[in-house]
């Protein structure tokens, strides 16, 4: 099954109230279908510096409940929470809190964790990925009891814990927000074809930082990636929608020049930068040309770009979207 295009923005910055309202209004008068924000506390410093991430200036729950009341139409959340920053039963009651006041239009991204310099930076315990991923997983699943109706009892060998309550308030999706769950390796993946609604594909960023997974995550990676959901969500794959975050967007009439010297700087040709899933380079034409093989070639349907790149990503937008 072809699912028709979709494409998100997402934004880290912003210095006021007004100009995140700003961000999101434009994203959806653009025709993006989601509004997404990361999930990310540390400011500038050493710390920041040690991971590579860019600066996230204002906290992802309250910067969603502002862009979801500044919209009408278009989806809101965070690509994706990490489940380890908040008690897991304050964050489902902050993702349905967000869905209600939003009439429906949360999803709800959900991520294990992986920015060890983060975690360690906050005093967050950083356990290993396998301890993570089974946390991540009984998230899910206690989410999912919390937004249905009825008392919950819910303990997870992870240490996730909801008993003796019901959750409120309820969500205006049902029986839940579209869950998101993102990752880049085998585990996780496989955790997200059983379980979510939209499977989000990244590096593998098993090093803890950005930057040494960048030259290891290519066509062939994806490919792999994709196999494993395959695999994990046997007759149900066809149900799920694949998204991916094309992170070095360039719309620009020299996008061979301009892949050449990006790929230079993670060690990678410029025609192995060109081919990168998590990249776009080139003209309108160029780009909307490679989404549409990169969706026959992954079933990849849903691309999400950064807000820098919103006004120059329009015309991709209005060529793409539902098609």
């Amino acid at each position: 099954m072809t699912r028709p295009f979709r494409f998100g923005c997402q934004a880290y910055n912003a210095s006021s109230r007004a100009e995140r309202k700003d961000k999101a209004r434009r994203a959806e008068d653009l025709g993006f279908s989601s509004f997404m924000l990361a999930d990310h506390y540390i400011g500038p410093g050493p710390a920041l510096s040690a991971t590579n991430h860019p600066l996230q200036s204002l906290a992802a729950v309250p910067a969603i409940a502002v862009a979801a009341e500044a919209t009408t139409s278009i989806k809101v959340g965070a690509r994706v929470m990490c489940i380890d920053y908040r008690n897991p039963v304050v964050l489902v009651k902050e993702m349905a809190t967000l869905d209600l006041l939003s009439d429906g239009r949360l999803e709800m991204g959900l991520g294990a964790g992986w920015l060890q310099g983060e975690y360690e930076a906050m005093g967050v315990p950083w356990d290993p990925a396998g301890v993570r991923i089974t946390r991540l997983g009984e998230v899910v699943r206690m989410a999912k009891l919390l937004m249905a109706d009825g008392e919950v009892n819910f303990e997870g060998a992870a240490g996730v814990r909801a008993v003796g309550f019901e959750g409120l308030p309820k969500t205006v999706q049902r029986p839940h927000p579209p869950i998101m769950i993102g990752g880049g390796a085998e585990r996780v993946l496989k955790l997200a074809a059983r379980e979510a609604d939209i499977v989000s594909f990244n590096f593998d960023n098993s090093s803890g930082k950005i930057g040494p997974d960048v030259p290891t995550s290519g066509a062939d990676a994806v490919a792999r990636k994709v196999a494993w959901v395959r695999e994990g969500a046997g007759d149900r794959f066809d149900q799920l929608e694949l998204e991916i975050a094309a992170y070095f967007t360039f719309v620009t009439d020299k996008g061979a020049q301009v892949a050449e010297g990006m790929g230079s700087r993670f060690g990678m040709s410029g025609e192995q930068m060109l081919s990168h899933p998590h990249g776009l380079f080139g003209t309108v034409d160029a780009i909307c040309d490679e989404l549409e093989r990169r969706r026959e070639q992954f079933g990849i349907s849903y691309v999400t770009v950064g807000d820098s790149v919103a006004e120059a990503f329009g015309p991709v937008i209005a060529r793409l979207a539902g098609r």
